[in-house]
């Protein structure tokens, strides 16, 4: 058995029949980096010391029968965003090119004390800002269905990852898209979790009020055990929620007979792609025949989102990125005649165009004379959607939608137009505007064998039913099976 093609599941179930050791596990996912990533580019950093450290220590732990898990000598990578111990973190920007966290997010505590295999650093677009992986300042990422296409973004190599088999599960963030629509281009399930689920404790923050950490998963199954592991409160993220975590697996198998699925008019609209529309009305009459009612919902403030979203994003950016400074870690450049020159000198080396491009925006959105014009009126337009979220809730159980209005665009088709880029987000971005959960699962292929992705949105806290949607609907076709030939 090809042991890099297995599910989380699966492979739990064999290393506790000690059919297999994390070990030999671990080893086959580092060859197949090895093999494939050369031509795919996913990871930013590989850490096979480590990952074999730690296998060895998740089948001591099987031997001895302690503290298991479903992720106890299971390899799984994460994107560059997260704090890693020791390990190069660089958000896949030069100014943190050098940049060797003390400790490790919380995230990555809690997977590694899950008994998780670390296999390494996944690429992204420059401190996640981007949605085609085209933005890292190292290299890009490419789809592992078409070298000529991106992966999406900008958790693009963590997607990518898991698409071409070199991990297990992956875990990416989401602040505008960034789980769901790269899962949807690389035919993979990508859950972004209610905000406040899971802590940003060591997850490097790019736009504070909008950032959710999230897996992805070959499954739905998986993504519930993967959401399980990493959520719950903590103490050292003002924003976590200190809320129960439900077993999210017992609830997967429980069925969509009764429950009752918005479609939003809004999110059909003219310009779409046909294939799009057709296997996302489809995949919503798969749904309908297992029992579920489609009742039409209207979010009429979604023509705000993508505007709303840049204001509110590039503001919290330029905040956040001020602390890039040369002074207190990363990038420093010396050849400097004054402290306001090194500023200056550093920023501009370390930080690429599109980062540079947010923060002045942002920046401008703050200034005198321009906040309560811009940023103001951006957070109370925010307010009015998610009011239409929550009034859509009261006839509707969960949402669904095209996760992206296009399959996976062609590398370069859009990088000198950041407009156009920005709206490969339009259906996802509403979702953070509102703090509530989503995913994207496969549902199907363009004519050009492109992945088409599947969106559920859920009310706030409830990603349970969001799961058993998603599952009903994966139980009932195959599109989840299909892996890419690379």
């Amino acid at each position: 058995m090809d042991l890099t093609s297995i599910t989380i599941r699966e492979l739990s179930d064999k290393l506790s029949k000690k059919e297999i050791s994390s070990v030999d596990a671990t080893k086959a996912f580092l060859k197949r980096i090895e093999e494939t990533d050369k031509k795919i580019h996913a990871f930013l950093t590989v850490t096979p010391e480590e990952a074999l450290k730690q296998a060895a220590a998740a089948d001591k732990r099987i031997s001895n029968g302690e503290n298991l898990t479903p992720l106890t000598g299971v390899p799984i990578s994460v994107k560059d965003i997260f704090s890693t111990k020791g390990i190069r973190t660089t958000c896949a920007s030069k100014i943190l090119e050098n940049f060797i966290p003390p400790y490790d997010a919380t995230v990555v505590r809690k997977l590694k004390d899950a008994g998780a295999v670390i296999l390494g650093k996944n690429n992204m677009d420059e401190f996640a800002m981007g949605s085609s992986t085209e933005n890292s300042a190292y290299f890009k990422t490419l789809n592992p269905w078409a070298a000529d296409r991106v992966p999406g973004g900008s958790s693009g190599g963590s997607a990518a990852s898991v698409a071409a088999s070199e991990c297990v599960a992956s875990v990416g963030t989401d602040t505008g898209g960034s789980i769901r629509q790269p899962a949807a281009c690389c035919g993979v399930v990508g859950l972004k979790p209610t905000y406040g689920r899971i802590s940003r404790f060591g997850m490097i923050a790019f736009a504070s009020s909008l950032d959710q950490a999230g897996p992805f998963t070959k499954d739905v199954t998986d993504s519930a055990i993967m959401l399980q592991t990493m959520a719950g409160f903590d103490p050292l993220d003002s924003t976590c929620i200190d809320a129960p975590v439900p077993d999210y697996t017992s609830v997967l198998k429980s069925g969509v007979k009764g429950l009752r699925i918005g479609i939003p008019k809004e999110y059909f609209i003219e310009g779409m792609d046909r294939e799009i529309e057709e296997a996302v009305r489809e995949a919503l009459e798969v749904l309908k025949r297992q029992g579920a009612e489609l009742v039409p919902v209207t979010l009429p403030h979604t023509e705000y989102a993508v505007a709303v979203y840049y204001l509110v994003a590039t503001a919290e950016a330029s905040s956040n990125l001020a602390r890039y400074d040369g002074v207190k870690y990363g990038l420093r450049v010396n050849d400097t005649g004054s402290l306001l020159d090194m500023y200056k000198k550093t920023r501009d080396r370390g930080f690429g165009g599109e980062v540079k491009r947010r923060i002045m925006l942002g920046t401008y959105s703050l200034s005198a004379g321009y906040y309560d014009a811009y940023y103001k009126k951006a957070s109370q337009v925010r307010t009015l959607i998610k009011n239409d979220f929550e009034e859509a809730f009261k006839s509707c159980d969960i949402i669904a939608t095209p996760t992206s209005p296009t399959a996976a665009f062609k590398i370069g088709e859009r990088i000198e137009d950041p407009l156009t880029m920005y709206l490969s987000d339009i259906f996802t971005i509403s979702c953070n505007l509102a703090g509530i959960p989503g995913i994207s699962i496969p549902s199907g292929f363009t004519k050009d064998n492109l992945p088409i992705g599947l969106q559920l949105l859920g009310k706030f806290l409830d990603e349970g039913t969001v799961l058993k949607a998603a599952y009903a609907y994966e139980q009932a076709t195959d599109w989840n099976k299909k892996r890419p030939g690379i």
